[in-house]
């Protein structure tokens, strides 16, 4: 098969993945109502859901013997897919419809502000960068280098006590929601669609990277992320349009939880070593960097008794995906500059 056509096939599976997580989410956002959890609870919850693509593509990966796809995909994403959610949540919420849009929200729009509540600091980004914190610890130093199957036990119980913190903090009332056949039929069909969406993702990188004549963990980090996140976008502006914008900001954060948790796991319990600990650092840094700007920006962005992204803020994240992208590039062409094809 010709590249173009890896490439359709990967689109396609892409898509067929996160069809599957879509109908995930709905039973799990039901639950969240349901057990009375807060909405920005509810995105540690729903992020199972979100980032099951990922687990997938890991997983296959995994098994398959080509981890370093997954390696690129589970990093790449975390350092691309939140600053482009918070970029799509704050174009969309300037194109509120009117049903949608609350009083104050007039004021945020001449403010520039992308409201968020205050709690997405506490309950989502302050413990998302002690995961990173955590895998930075068991992966970057020399001893320790690599992943190794005790860091796949270490990081799943980092987001069992995760998930527990966000669902027990601000717990509300529960409501009454009503479950359709329907949908357990198409959670089941969801899952489904994951395992295969995962396997064709996998497959079509391997062969695309094989064809361009770069390495796996580059095809992870620059095709399969950036392919990954479209219907997150998607997902984001509808969310966000629909005047849930806390949730559209958050469940990034969540997803992500998931990703460097969970997603860990597969590639940890084959022993994957780090080929060039280098472009591993420069990744690892800027998902670090991303984490840190998402919580100070929402602490610091709006008034006294306001939270959120300013526009400059937002500027600033669209910014740092091109320095990003920029790095890791030198990273890339220096190594291929050098002669070296191990990347």
């Amino acid at each position: 098969m010709s590249t173009w056509i890896w490439a359709l096939v990967l689109l396609a599976a892409v898509w067929a993945a996160h069809w599957g997580a879509e109908h995930l989410a709905t039973p799990l956002k039901k639950l969240r109502k349901q057990w009375g959890f807060s909405v920005a609870a509810g995105g540690a919850l729903i992020g199972v859901a979100a980032a099951s693509p990922e687990i997938g593509i890991n997983i296959t990966s995994a098994i398959t013997g080509v981890s370093d796809i997954g390696l690129g995909t589970m990093f790449g994403s975390n350092v691309i897919a939140i600053p482009l959610m918070v970029i799509t949540a704050y174009v969309a919420t300037r194109y509120l419809k009117k049903k949608n849009a609350k009083e104050a929200h007039k004021e945020h729009l001449s403010e520039h502000l992308l409201k968020v509540d205050p709690t997405a600091v506490t309950v989502q980004a302050i413990p998302y960068l002690v995961i990173i914190a955590v895998v930075a610890v068991l992966t970057v130093p020399s001893q320790w280098r690599g992943l190794q199957p005790v860091d796949a036990w270490i990081m799943l119980g980092m987001y069992l006590v995760y998930l527990t913190q966000a669902l027990f903090r601000g717990k509300k009332e529960s409501e009454k929601v009503t479950w359709k056949k329907k949908e357990i039929w198409f959670a089941v069909a969801g899952v489904a669609a994951l395992g295969i969406g995962a396997f064709f993702t996998v497959r079509a990188t391997e062969n695309i990277v094989s064809a361009l004549g770069i390495s796996k963990i580059v095809g992870g980090l620059f095709i399969t992320a950036p392919m990954a996140a479209l219907p997150e976008i998607f997902a984001t502006w509808s969310v966000a349009k629909s005047g849930q914008i806390t949730s559209a900001v958050t469940s990034v954060i969540g997803d992500h939880a998931v990703t460097l948790t969970i997603a860990f796991f597969p590639l940890a319990i084959v022993g994957l070593p780090v080929s060039n600990f280098p472009l591993f650092a420069t990744v690892l840094s800027f998902v670090g960097l991303v984490g840190i700007l998402y919580a100070a920006f929402i602490h610091w962005g709006g008034k006294s008794n306001e939270h959120g992204f300013k526009r400059w803020q937002v500027f600033t994240l669209f910014v740092l995906l091109f320095v990003y992208v920029a790095v890791v590039l030198f990273w890339v062409l220096n190594i291929f500059s050098s002669g070296q094809s191990n990347i």
